[in-house]
């Protein structure tokens, strides 16, 4: 397991301190579902659009960057990270700053609105380069992931945390890039999003293992805290089932080419994962090959449907 940067490294730059608070080791994730609502309007026949595409994924990034940062500043208020003693660096239980005294609590809120602030700019550019409707694509957006971790929603606490994710990476991020591309709204490209979505949400469940027991303590109710360990990794396994199926389906009646069947592949990742998970639900200091696994079916899935689209 990769060792905490110390104390003294992150004191003496800022560039370190500030990345690290973001939990780079997620980012690359966020990036898919631009990438596939993207390759989904090439795929249509749309003029692909290389500015608006960069600007686009520059404001997921920070969008994701800042859900993160505001996360660790809500688990510090709720004291769950206080209480977690079984994290999974760098996977898991948050960055720990604000605990650590790396970033104070009061550093890491304004840090947090300063990458979604920004994010929103180039959101409402985006809005005046495409038009109106993307204006509420990014409001529901912005909406799931700050009420992910803020009151009064909290949406992790309730339980609704992992469908949020599912429709924030599989609807709406897909929905936004084509619209960008488009200035159309559609139903395609939250329709093939779906596998995408589903992907994603493992990787919050899986997250949620070695955290469950903090988790509990502080009022944290999701779905591993509601339904227990051995529930919720079957319901791992059933979201990458589900994503296998939704993609073969798509190939089948033609809202997919049959090239897009490789990016299938990588589910035998996420399947992988589901063993592992399923056989250390419990002991989850041993589940961090799963959750790179996880991950890694997350990016891989992303990439290889796009180029399946864009190189139709």
């Amino acid at each position: 397991m990769p060792q905490e940067p110390s104390l003294a490294l992150l004191q003496q730059s800022p560039l370190v301190r500030y990345s690290l608070a973001t939990r780079p080791a997620f980012l690359l994730a966020s990036l898919m579902p631009v990438c596939v609502g993207t390759a989904a309007a090439i795929y249509q026949g749309y003029v692909f659009q290389v500015g608006l595409f960069a600007l686009s994924l520059l404001a997921i990034l920070l969008i994701h960057a800042g859900v993160n940062v505001i996360n660790d500043y809500y688990d510090e208020q709720n004291g769950t990270d206080r209480l977690n003693t079984e994290r999974l660096y760098p996977f898991t239980g948050g960055s720990r700053f604000i605990q650590n005294q790396v970033l104070s609590a009061e550093q890491t809120f304004a840090f947090a609105w300063s990458l979604l602030g920004t994010a929103i700019l180039l959101g409402l550019l985006l809005v005046w380069q495409t038009g109106l409707d993307l204006l509420w694509i990014g409001l529901a957006g912005c909406l799931i992931g700050w009420g992910y971790s803020a009151p009064p929603l909290q949406l992790n606490s309730r339980g609704l945390g992992e469908p949020a994710v599912a429709i924030s990476i599989g609807v709406l991020a897909p929905l936004g890039a084509w619209y960008v591309q488009t200035s159309d709204l559609a139903e395609y490209p939250s329709l093939i999003g779906l596998p995408l979505g589903l992907l994603a949400m493992n990787i919050l469940l899986i997250n949620q293992f070695p955290d469950a027991k903090a988790d509990a303590a502080s009022g944290k109710h999701h779905w591993v805290v509601r339904f227990g360990v051995q529930t919720a990794a079957w319901i791992y396994l059933s979201n990458v089932l589900l994503a296998g199926l939704i993609l073969i389906c798509l190939v089948i009646f033609g809202c997919l080419p049959s090239l897009a069947l490789v990016s299938a592949l990588p589910l035998g990742l996420s399947l992988s994962a589901a063993f592992l998970l399923k056989r250390y639900a419990v002991q989850t200091e041993r589940l961090v090959p799963a959750i790179k696994m996880t991950i890694a079916s997350v990016i891989l899935h992303g990439c290889l449907l796009t180029l399946s689209l864009a190189l139709v």
